[in-house]
C-alpha cells in the first residue's frame, strides 16, 4: 500500500470513528440540577429533553432566581457537551478544534 492510500485509509477510519462517537454522544444524557429549583436533562445533540421546576420556585418573588437557575443549568449542560465533543476529537484525531 503506498503512502497516499495509507493516508486515505487512515482518514476514512478516523471519519468512521468520529461518526460513531458523535452518534453515541448525541444520545447521551446530561443532567444538571441548580439549587433544588431546576433540574435539566439535555442530550448530547443539544436538545432539551426535560426541564423540571420545583413548585416552590414558581413564587413570583423567586422569578429572578428561577430565571438565573435555568440559564445556569443550560450553560452548564452545554459546557459539558462541548467538553465531551473536544475529548472525542482529541481521542480520535489526537487534536482538538478540528470541527
Amino acid at each position: 500500500m503506498n503512502q497516499m492510500q495509507q493516508m486515505l485509509a487512515n482518514a476514512q477510519r478516523m471519519q468512521r470513528e468520529m461518526q460513531k462517537a458523535q452518534a453515541a454522544l448525541a444520545e447521551k444524557e446530561f443532567k444538571v440540577s441548580k439549587g433544588g429549583m431546576v433540574e435539566l436533562t439535555m442530550l448530547g445533540d443539544r436538545s432539551v429533553q426535560e426541564l423540571v421546576i420545583d413548585k416552590d420556585a414558581l413564587d413570583p418573588e423567586n422569578a429572578e432566581i428561577l430565571s438565573e437557575s435555568i440559564v445556569l443549568a443550560l450553560n452548564e449542560a452545554l459546557e459539558a457537551i462541548e467538553k465531551e465533543h473536544e475529548e472525542i476529537e482529541k481521542r480520535v484525531t489526537g487534536k482538538t478544534g478540528l470541527f
